[in-house]
């Protein structure tokens, strides 16, 4: 699955963001599948539109299974995380990930357990970028 040229440009509403997660948790479907994964309850109709409006996004693509259509990703889930994790830093931290990682430490976002796993991430990160300047 490829992460798509203009991915840096999309935004997903939280439905369309459920109908996605349903597709790369479960695999592709039709839209009943997709409407039975999905959180919340929503009309056939409402599913069918999210998933067309999502195709036109060209982040969903369909094939023709007899008389029905099967809907699959065409991008990535690690894609959409990429660009919404980017999207969030450049909108309310200033295109910083440091305060992004400051808001989250002054605000106890993380216990103990999590300190310890960023400070791994962090010093594992630390090890390959010093690694790379030799």
């Amino acid at each position: 699955l490829s992460s798509g040229a203009a991915m840096d440009q999309v935004t997903l509403g939280e439905r369309e963001l459920d109908v996605m997660t349903a597709l790369w948790t479960g695999g592709p479907g039709t839209v009943a599948e997709v409407k039975d994964r999905l959180p919340a309850a929503l009309a056939y109709n409402t599913v069918l539109t999210i998933l067309r409006n999502l195709e036109a996004k060209r982040l969903v693509d369909h094939e023709a299974v007899g008389r029905v259509f099967r809907y699959f990703p065409v991008v990535s889930q690690e894609a959409v995380k990429g660009s919404a994790v980017s999207r969030l830093v450049a909108k309310f931290f200033g295109g910083s990930p440091v305060s992004v990682v400051a808001h989250l430490l002054e605000n106890d976002a993380l216990d103990a357990e999590g300190l310890k796993a960023l400070h791994a991430h962090l010093n594992g990160r630390l090890a390959e970028l010093e690694k790379k300047d030799q």
